[in-house]
């Protein structure tokens, strides 16, 4: 719930301000939250609340892909701003070379051999990692190393 306190802060801040972007974004989350409560029927906890703006961040690069191709620098600049508003609310992200420490140590501690293995070291590693790295570079990062 703090996670959810402090976009709702961080939302009256904004609108104090009038920072048009960090108050469409803001809202954006909060809304995307609400909807999740509510198909799920409970109450969002932080890890729930991150999960919620790393896939709202995932959308932003994913429409920044497509304003690339369509050659809209407006779009791309606008995305990228929503991008820093939500990542300032995410946990420090870990760089690839700390991600790679963590999943060897994980490698280790399941014992594991090979790719077959890949879901035993996925469960040990996404306790330690979540919220702080996407999960496609999760399970890259474990392929990579499995495979050697």
């Amino acid at each position: 719930m703090e996670l959810k306190i402090k976009l709702e802060d961080a939302l009256k801040d904004a609108m104090r301000k009038n920072d048009e972007i960090s108050r469409r974004t803001i809202r954006m989350v909060l809304s995307a939250a609400k909807l999740a409560q509510i198909d799920k029927g409970i109450t969002l906890d932080d890890s729930a609340m991150t999960a919620i703006l790393q896939k709202e961040v995932k959308s932003r690069h994913e429409a920044i892909n497509e304003a690339q191709k369509a050659n809209r620098v407006d779009l791309i600049e606008a995305n990228q701003a929503e991008i820093g508003v939500l990542e300032s609310f995410l946990p420090k992200q870990l760089s690839p070379e700390e991600l790679d420490e963590l999943v060897r140590t994980a490698i280790e501690e399941v014992q594991a051999v090979s790719m077959g293995d890949m879901g035993k070291v996925m469960k040990a590693v996404m306790p330690r990692i979540q919220g702080r790295v996407a999960g496609d570079l999760i399970s890259q990062a474990v392929r990579k190393i499995l495979a050697g």
